[in-house]
């Protein structure tokens, strides 16, 4: 598993990128980052980019999405792992406010940030799956 220890304004970028900054997703994919890149599309239920995820050795970020969709044994694997604030960033995406107000309190803002564009990313996500509105007719 890599697992790199990222620099705050990359962290930041990571969350416009998750907020549909298409600019930002792609700097971070051409400048070294193409995980964090990728994680937009996964994030977004696109198949092919959570298996790269996994087979590239990110299982933690499919880890991140999982948990932020509501998957107790994601959040139960991030923490077997040691990775705290992705368990907790995973929590706080998945509406957890508890999860939200320790990463607040820790002094960790630019990840409580990505937390909340998850977040609005997921719950749009699903919404928009519960729209009757939406469903195409058979």
């Amino acid at each position: 598993m890599q697992l790199k220890s990222y620099p705050s304004k990359i962290i930041l970028a990571w969350a416009e990128a998750i907020g549909g900054n298409k600019e930002v997703r792609h700097w971070l994919m051409t400048n070294g980052f193409p995980e964090l890149g990728i994680f937009v599309f996964a994030l977004n239920n696109q198949q092919e980019s959570r298996n790269w995820l996994m087979n590239e050795g990110f299982p933690h970020l499919m880890a991140l999405i999982n948990g932020a969709e509501g998957n107790p044994n994601a959040l139960l694997w991030l923490r077997g792992q040691k990775l705290d604030i992705l368990e907790k960033v995973a929590a706080a995406a998945d509406n957890n406010d508890e999860a939200l107000n320790w990463l607040l309190m820790e002094g960790l803002s630019d990840f409580a940030r990505l937390a909340l564009r998850i977040r609005e990313v997921k719950n749009q996500i699903e919404k928009d799956n519960n729209d009757v509105h939406r469903i195409s007719p058979l």
